[in-house]
């Protein structure tokens, strides 16, 4: 990265504040984050709804899934926005191979289940670094850093289950008064109203897309903070940025 080039004032952060920048960095970019990342969810979305005749658990599954190659999209929108810069469509699909083609079988496999994958993420997807030289640097990074990691994929995790069912709790609790038992044997037996099972399955996919629409791109950018901080700590980047703000 070129330090010189970057929009953010860099100072050595501890786990919890690198998170808080990273929401910032959202906050500040969102136009940008979402024109970028919901025609790729959409897309996805849309495609995993396919299955969902066959196997009304599958497209929620699918969306699941897929979500750290989606998460690609976001680094690289957000790998720009630390720099001021602006990104739209067309520069995610001009940049779609470097993007979002290739490490198919390592994203969705092995490392699909990474606890601390937002963390680890920019440094094959950013530095580029593959075999040992992406372990050693990894191992570099993750010194102490561990448990923070781990701490913000969980938190995310229970985050996310919890809205989603809070959004389908809403078909309830917005229910008539006198029909909250009938959407209450709905959740539980669908099969024997007039919607079925089809219509729930509907729902849970709509609600968990809606969630990770909105929360994925915090998780993201707060795994690409710390580890914007780490780098900080480990090769004195604030001090760099003070000394060619004085001199400049």
């Amino acid at each position: 990265m070129r330090v010189e080039g970057l929009a953010l004032a860099l100072r050595p952060r501890s786990p919890s504040e690198a998170c808080d920048l990273g929401a910032a960095l959202v906050r500040a970019h969102a136009a940008s984050i979402w024109r970028c990342y919901a025609p790729l969810l959409v897309a996805v979305t849309v495609l995993a709804l396919c299955t969902i005749e066959t196997y009304g658990w599958l497209p929620a599954l699918i969306i699941f899934w897929l979500k750290p190659w989606l998460d690609r999209s976001l680094l690289f929108v957000l790998s720009r926005a630390v720099f001021g810069e602006a990104t739209h469509w067309r520069d995610l699909w001009q940049a779609r191979r470097l993007v979002l083609g290739g490490q198919w079988l390592r994203t969705l496999l092995w490392r699909r289940f990474s606890p601390w994958r937002a963390f680890t993420q920019p440094v094959e997807q950013l530095e580029a670094q593959r075999g040992s030289a992406r372990r050693k640097r990894v191992r570099l990074l993750m010194n102490d850093h561990r448990g923070a990691a781990a701490g913000l994929q969980t938190a995310f995790t229970h985050a996310e289950a919890a809205i989603t069912y809070g959004l389908v709790a809403l078909v309830w609790w917005f229910a008539p008064e006198g029909q909250r038992s009938s959407v209450w044997d709905w959740f539980f037996h669908p099969s024997a109203h007039a919607t079925g099972e089809l219509g729930m399955n509907l729902a849970m996919t709509a609600a968990y897309t809606a969630v990770v629409l909105f929360l994925e791109p915090f998780y993201v950018a707060a795994g690409f903070a710390m580890y914007l901080n780490r780098r900080v700590a480990l090769e004195a980047w604030d001090i760099e940025q003070e000394f060619r703000g004085a001199f400049a």
